[in-house]
């Protein structure tokens, strides 16, 4: 069976993630895959890819809605004799679907999360049947993104299939040593409360969130360092923001770093205070690694940290919660351990990386069959 997944590119993000543990998890299966990017450059994905797979295309779109691009994928999944397009993400979708019309290929589409705030369009009213029409298949990666296909994009929910992203986890054994060189290198102390996050400088993770928890933690007196792992469009905001509060020593930015895992281990609670989410990939693994962790109850956050014997979920934007929940955890110490333990058995028992694979491997098999 010969699945193309359809795709912006393969930089580094939770879409690519998947794609790429589905291409890993299925390697000695009889399903080959290949990946079409409608966007360049590939991404530093795609080489990690290459050690599964065959080849890699890309067919940059141009300016606005590209209809020579609908003709295009249409000739390669002829010229390859593509059984399944497995579309990863609306524009993919839109082209995608437009391209298998009347052909023998079967389409899947998966939507990885939303924009944040959500919306729709008159024109997407009208032509979302159009493409529901030549598809076979849906998948969200959460309960909430699946029903925002239903209210925004007009698909009918008994079509949508919720199938939450997995992941490896955090596998290995980080030695006192190396926890101890890596707080060194960025000047963390080992006296106070780590509060850590992993997630690109955008807007829509509000990184402002728990910078203000931080500032006002410490003024309580609570000796709480906070490890912001990333980088991005909104760090001159995030710079500033820690200028003004006066807490240049209690924030520590590390910047892009291309394999943060090792950070799970310096890391005392783990903070997500996103706008939106779908899945979240480094809340997966902060999970499989024990973490205590605190979410924003947004997208599918909620459904990850499904209970108070897992974590805790705030309300979005709420810096009183988030400071209270901190505390919490910091001085509970029973509720801490018990947190530890069930979230890692949660994980485990939901957000595995086969979990995953084995999911969509079906799916497509009863595409294929269907």
């Amino acid at each position: 069976m010969k699945i193309c997944h359809v795709t912006y590119d393969m930089r580094i993000g939770g879409t690519e993630q998947v794609i790429l543990n589905i291409v890993q998890g299925t390697f000695q299966t009889d399903l080959t895959h290949q990946i079409l990017c409608i966007e360049a450059p590939l991404g530093p994905f795609a080489d990690k890819a290459k050690e599964f797979i065959d080849r890699i295309d890309t067919i940059p779109r141009k300016d606005g809605f590209d209809v020579s691009l609908i003709f295009k994928i249409r000739h390669f999944i002829k010229e390859h004799d593509i059984d399944i397009l497995h579309c990863h993400q609306y524009t993919p979708w839109c082209y995608g679907a437009l391209a298998s019309a009347y052909t023998n290929t079967k389409v899947i589409f998966t939507e990885h999360g939303r924009f944040f705030p959500d919306s729709s369009s008159t024109k997407r009213k009208f032509i979302n049947p159009l493409l529901d029409f030549f598809t076979s298949t849906y998948t969200a990666i959460s309960k909430a993104t699946a029903k925002a296909l239903v209210e925004y994009e007009f698909i009918e929910n008994k079509k949508i299939r919720t199938l939450y992203n997995g992941i490896d986890g955090c596998k290995e054994v980080v030695s006192i040593e190396e926890i101890q060189t890596l707080k060194k290198t960025y000047s963390i102390p080992n006296d106070a409360v780590i509060l850590g996050t992993i997630a690109r400088f955008d807007p829509i993770k509000n990184h402002e969130m728990m910078i203000e928890a931080c500032a006002a933690l410490n003024k309580k007196n609570i000796n709480c360092i906070l490890v912001i792992v990333g980088d991005g469009e909104n760090r001159e905001n995030i710079e500033a923001l820690v200028t003004r509060l006066k807490i240049q020593d209690k924030v520590i930015l590390t910047g892009y770093i291309t394999s943060p895992q090792h950070f799970y281990s310096v890391f005392d609670i783990f903070l997500l205070t996103s706008f939106s989410e779908g899945t979240s990939m480094t809340l997966l693994e902060a999970m499989s690694a024990g973490l205590p962790c605190i979410v924003t109850d947004v997208g599918g956050n909620a459904e990850l940290i499904s209970s108070e014997e897992i974590g805790i979920a705030i309300p979005s934007n709420d810096v009183n919660a988030l400071e209270q929940s901190i505390v919490k955890i910091i001085q509970d110490t029973d509720y801490t351990d018990m947190i530890k333990k069930n979230v890692k058995a949660h994980f485990k028992a939901h957000f595995s990386k086969d979990k995953m694979v084995n999911n969509y491997e079906s799916i497509y098999l009863r595409m294929n069959n269907g």
